[in-house]
């Protein structure tokens, strides 16, 4: 007799290993960009992909506006072709860093998103920039 978590039998080390491996290939946290930007090690730009208004009324610190929208080859043409884009938008309710993750990747850039956006961010007791209420 199984339980329903044993029903499908768990992967083989090797396979979890590759799967959680390529995922944070695509991904980081909240708690990894909080630790590199304190550390001073952020090797990367850190884009908020909401809209103007939401960035002016907070925003992760270090953080700059960039929707998808403003995502051309012309903009994206101010950074080294080697750079690494970490996108984030209000959290996980909320595709917008899957529309800039494909934005930046057709444009040929590296992308992550960080998992959680500003949702996972407040979760984290991280402070925000900007003007005052998190809409």
């Amino acid at each position: 007799m199984s339980s329903p978590v044993t029903e499908i039998a768990p992967a083989s080390a090797d396979a979890v290993l590759a799967h959680y491996r390529k995922r944070l290939a695509f991904e980081t946290d909240c708690a990894d960009v909080h630790a590199a930007q304190a550390a001073g090690t952020a090797d990367f730009v850190l884009c908020d992909v909401r809209g103007a208004q939401a960035y002016r009324r907070a925003h992760v610190p270090g953080a700059i506006s960039l929707p998808v929208g403003k995502m051309s080859e012309r903009r994206m043409a101010e950074w080294p072709a080697e750079t690494l884009f970490v996108v984030y938008c209000a959290g996980p309710h909320c595709n917008g860093t899957d529309k800039a993750a494909i934005r930046l990747a057709s444009l040929g850039r590296k992308v992550k998103v960080m998992i959680g956006g500003m949702t996972g961010w407040a979760d984290e007791g991280y402070a925000f920039e900007g003007e005052g209420e998190i809409i």
